[in-house]
């Protein structure tokens, strides 16, 4: 779809006005055009409703920053700040959003990771009915505090809860302290969640194996744990994960971890000799970076028998797409892996 970006800029303050976004553009194709008073960019949006940017501009007397765009109300949350966001025909939020979810309540833990040097933090969402101790279903969130922030995970848990359409559960919601190395493909990291957080998390109720959800890396490091502890987890729920494969993925070869990740990814791709699959739903957006790698990988899993749903939303790689793929995506899966 068409669309022109616009800024104005009357007292000639910018010598460079770009667009920062997900979208693979050049710098050419991301670059403004002065345009009377202003600056403009003529786009061609690929498969996507929503558009997630700030304005990059160079300073006349010297500098660069990232600008909200003055003339676009609209914000969107993210991990690194706020981000205006173009909103195109045919997009709408979620209805949940808008209905009424079973109270909760939170509860803050640290478990040990052994050989991490760390304590994990935790914090547990429960429903407010729920005694202490009394047996529930459980689901595991890597990033969690973030994917409830951004998310709103737990709200989404409350109301699908209040429907009838998911079971009593509560949400243990994991906060890295070292991301680029606990979530990259990091044994210790696996056996930590096998070994150490999930039996620990048994002290609070739980009706059988939890169920495990992860974006980005979080996703990468959600299978990576499966696949070396397979009975650890009844289900996975990975959004836009990290499955970092040369032929798409070179331009991440700075990434510290980047090796370590094409080695996991490779070997799971070509061997699923010894898998003990579970329910499984991958999303990501139709055109962001990540898109081809997961359906390699969906299709690998698929092959190794896994019962794969592949769900290519329109948007790109951020906590609101990841929202919006929600329902009735993790609903389906979650009922899949607990419901039969």
């Amino acid at each position: 779809m068409p669309v022109a970006l616009r800024l104005a800029d009357p007292d000639g303050r910018f010598n460079a006005v770009r667009l920062a976004s997900d979208l693979p553009l050049s710098h050419e194709q991301r670059s403004f055009a002065r345009n009377g008073e202003g600056w403009r960019l003529d786009l061609d949006l690929p498969d996507v409703l929503r558009l997630e940017y700030t304005l990059e501009v160079d300073h006349v007397e010297g500098g660069t920053e990232h600008l909200c765009d003055p003339d676009n109300p609209k914000r969107a949350p993210g991990a690194f700040g706020e981000k205006s966001v173009l909103e195109l025909p045919g997009y709408e939020t979620p209805t949940w959003l808008d209905e009424e979810g079973v109270d909760g309540e939170y509860a803050e833990v640290e478990i040990r990771g052994r050989g991490l040097g760390a304590h994990v933090p935790i914090r547990i969402w429960s429903p407010a009915t729920a005694a202490a101790g009394q047996p529930l279903r459980l689901l595991l969130a890597n990033d969690g505090p973030e994917y409830d922030q951004l998310s709103q995970l737990t709200r989404f848990c409350a109301v699908k809860i209040a429907s009838g359409e998911l079971p009593p559960l509560r949400v243990a919601l994991l906060q890295p302290l070292d991301r680029d190395q606990w979530y990259s493909a990091s044994a210790i990291y696996s056996r930590v969640l096998a070994h150490d957080i999930v039996p620990a998390l048994r002290s609070l109720g739980v009706i059988g194996a939890p169920a495990a959800m992860g974006a980005s890396l979080g996703g990468l490091a959600m299978l990576h744990a499966h696949r070396r502890f397979p009975r650890t987890f009844s289900a996975l729920f990975l959004q836009s994960g990290s499955f970092f494969m040369p032929r798409y993925d070179a331009h991440e070869h700075r990434f510290p971890r980047y090796a370590r990740i094409v080695r996991f990814v490779r070997e799971t791709l070509r061997d699923g000799q010894y898998a003990i699959p579970v329910p499984t739903t991958l999303t990501v957006g139709t055109a962001e970076e990540n898109a081809h790698n997961n359906r390699e990988m969906a299709r690998a899993l698929s092959a190794q028998g896994y019962e794969v749903s592949l769900e290519q939303v329109p948007d790109l790689h951020n906590y609101v797409g990841w929202r919006d793929a929600l329902d009735p995506h993790l609903t389906t899966l979650l009922k899949r892996a607990w419901l039969r």
